[in-house]
């Protein structure tokens, strides 16, 4: 049997997440990450802020529970997170971290922040945190409920 700290944590795949963007201090957008795949360490999906799914190519340590990817536009570099609700069975991830814009985007060379949040169904005992989540993570999950950005 598998205690909390033993239970193996990863990306959700496929999976649909809220995401919000800033660079330079200013907010983007919000918008729609989606994880199409992880094989071994690779990830690939879209990220669409402005209507247009753009590609996104990566890679996963789940050692160390970080992320890297790059779209056309943007090199995003993060961490993951877990918060459990088990009174409702939800497991909350969030992926957090900076991003570096780059041509052909007329902001190259500006830092920003990210962070996406998606919920899965809790299936194992949950993961204890000591920590609340980022306001952000609220933000971003309210995107795939139907409120913010629709």
């Amino acid at each position: 049997m598998q205690t909390a700290q033993e239970t193996r944590v990863s990306i959700p795949f496929p999976s649909r997440w809220g995401i919000h963007a800033s660079v330079g201090g200013r907010p983007i957008v919000f918008g729609i990450f989606n994880i199409n795949s992880l094989t071994g360490n690779r990830v690939t999906g879209t990220v669409n802020f402005r209507g247009r799914d753009i590609p996104i190519n990566g890679y996963w340590d789940k050692s160390t529970k970080q992320i890297r990817f790059d779209s056309p536009y943007a090199t995003y570099s993060g961490n993951l997170t877990i918060f459990d609700d088990p009174s409702i069975k939800i497991r909350h991830s969030t992926l957090s971290g900076r991003l570096i814009m780059k041509p052909p985007s007329l902001q190259t060379g500006e830092y920003g922040t990210w962070i996406a949040t998606t919920d899965t169904i809790l299936t194992g005992p949950p993961i204890i945190s000591d920590t609340f989540p980022p306001v952000g993570a609220f933000l971003t999950s309210s995107i795939l409920h139907g409120g913010v950005g629709r």
